[in-house]
């Protein structure tokens, strides 16, 4: 097994121009969920006494945070509630040619900064992925 440490992680999304931003040097962590919706299918008569399913629909959504910087929220205040998907890139172990990568369209669905007296000004971001997302490696 080849375990990789989470130091040399990288994310980018689109601006409002729909340019692919890099904000690797502002975040601490992301976070990517995909999740399969199942249908039953039990019927009457089914031998045995355990429910039945199908495959259904892909989902996936992921956040994103880390600390507070002007330039990066303007870009991430830009998009928030942007009607146009954005495009993402994601790879957990860097962006060096070969590693994996994560990609598709988001539509931001939450921004929170926070403060707090005794801590760095910190910043995350919520998004729901629209359509599928590939997994494919940097070239």
């Amino acid at each position: 097994m080849a375990f990789v440490h989470g130091k040399s992680a990288t994310f980018k999304l689109d601006n409002s121009s729909g340019t692919l931003v890099d904000y690797s040097a502002y975040l601490n962590d992301v976070s990517l969920s995909r999740s399969i919706e199942t249908a039953e299918t039990t019927t009457f008569g089914v031998s045995g006494s355990a429910k039945t399913y199908i495959v259904g629909l892909s989902d996936a959504t992921f956040s994103i945070s880390g600390l507070f910087d002007s330039a990066a929220d303007a870009t991430l205040a830009g998009v928030l509630g942007f009607a146009t998907p954005l495009d993402f890139e994601y790879g957990p172990a860097g962006l060096t040619a070969g590693l994996i990568k994560y990609s598709g369209t988001c539509i931001m669905t939450g921004y929170n900064i926070s403060a707090s007296v005794g801590d760095a000004v910190q910043a995350t971001a919520d998004f729901q992925v629209t359509g599928p997302v590939t997994r494919g490696t940097w070239s």
